[in-house]
């Protein structure tokens, strides 16, 4: 027993503490390689690569073309093209208010009568004495003729038929003078009854019947009477526009004289667009100097009376006519400090920047005038993501005809 305990440590490679150390070392060995190999392995290698986007998408469509054409735009007043106060001429006391206030009445129509007996009584008054001298004129006619007989057959002086001529030509003046008396006094009957002059409505009444109007020095308005249709409109025009508006009168052959031959177009500001055509009826011969602007107007048939006196409107004149113009979105123009300017993409997909020329608004498409050709590619939706310079995907638009669920299901 002893000499086993006591057996001197060395070299044992089945037992002891160093023999299990030999037998863990290959195992250790084994796992390093293991892991060494699974590190060489292509699915385990560890790489970060960069990947670019794909470039981005934008909407394109080409410009439209479209005959179009160019207006004035202006903002117009309208005004009465007669407009007259109903005025007292003659003295009197109201007799009689012949219509309601508001009316349309005709020309001619008597609308109020002013105290007619005295001026009927005047006139015939004048009418009596108109008579008695032409019977006073007739007698001293035919004495007259009757001296000029017995003056021719020396039955009578010359001195006579002087006489007879005078007493002839005092009642031939006599006659004048109440014939002319007569006149006036029919002239006062008619003054009497206050008649429309023309067609036209008729204000509220200013005096009642038993009002004494007329009187000398204040003559009394009895009201106002205002013609409706047609109507002026009227408006200015800045003097770039006047020289734009004559050139197209010279291309179109329409002299100073044939102003009627204008078309005016107006819209009140409840309609939409210009519904309502007229004429231009005048156009001042001068520019005013302080403003720079040349007044003009232009008239229109009024027949539902749907413009008044003192409304503003919209005016536009034609003045220029551009066949197949192209037109883009106005939503897809930009603006920087050389002015306006398109996004458009080119061939090889790469965005491009092109300073254009505007012109009109037509709806919500702007006219072109430089600065594109009818086969560019437009981008008119994504402008935000577009950058001059790099590439992008266009899009082809829907067409201009389709609805929103068209486009969406496309």
């Amino acid at each position: 027993m002893a000499g086993e305990i006591g057996t001197p440590a060395g070299p044992n490679p089945g037992g002891g503490a160093d023999g299990a150390h030999d037998r863990r070392a290959p195992a250790g060995l084994a796992i390093v390689a293991a892991l060494a190999a699974l590190a060489t392995l292509p699915g385990c290698e560890q790489k970060n690569v960069y990947v670019a986007p794909p470039p981005p998408e934008v909407t394109t469509a080409k410009p439209i073309a479209r005959d179009v054409t160019d207006y004035l735009e202006a903002t117009g007043n309208c005004a009465a093209v007669n407009s007259a106060d109903l005025v007292a001429r003659v003295p009197g006391f109201v007799d009689s208010v012949n219509y309601q206030d508001g009316d349309r009445v005709e020309k001619g129509k008597a609308l109020f009568v002013i105290e007619p007996g005295p001026y009927d009584l005047k006139l015939q008054q004048a009418q009596a004495a108109e008579a008695a001298a032409q019977a006073t004129l007739t007698q001293a006619q035919l004495d007259y003729d009757r001296q000029s007989k017995l003056v021719a057959s020396a039955s009578v002086s010359k001195a006579t038929l002087d006489s007879a001529t005078a007493t002839r030509d005092n009642a031939q003046s006599a006659l004048q003078q109440a014939q002319v008396n007569t006149k006036l006094a029919a002239i006062n009957v008619d003054y009497a009854h206050v008649a429309a002059p023309f067609d036209g409505i008729v204000t509220a009444r200013q005096v009642s019947v038993g009002d004494y109007v007329g009187a000398t020095g204040s003559p009394a308005t009895l009201a106002t009477i205002v013609q409706l249709d047609p109507i002026y409109v009227n408006f200015s025009v800045s003097e770039r526009d006047v020289l734009r508006i004559r050139a197209e009168m010279r291309r179109r052959g329409i002299t100073v004289t044939d102003l009627s031959k204008v078309p005016v177009e107006i819209g009140l500001q409840n309609e939409n667009g210009y519904p309502r055509r007229g004429a231009l009826d005048y156009a001042s011969p001068a520019v005013d100097q302080s403003t720079g602007a040349l007044t003009a107007r232009a008239i229109f048939a009024n027949a539902d009376r749907a413009l008044l006196p003192g409304m503003f409107v919209r005016v536009r004149v034609p003045v220029d006519h551009e066949p197949n113009a192209l037109l883009a979105p106005d939503a897809a123009l930009g603006s920087d400090q050389s002015g306006r300017y398109l996004l458009v993409v080119r061939q090889d997909g790469v965005v491009e920047q092109r300073p254009v020329e505007i012109g009109p608004l037509e709806g919500a498409l702007r006219v072109i005038e430089k600065g594109i050709e009818a086969d560019d590619q437009v981008i008119v939706d994504g402008v935000q993501r577009a950058i001059p310079g790099q590439k992008v995907t266009p899009k082809p638009a829907p067409p201009a005809d389709a609805s929103p669920a068209d486009a969406g299901a496309k």
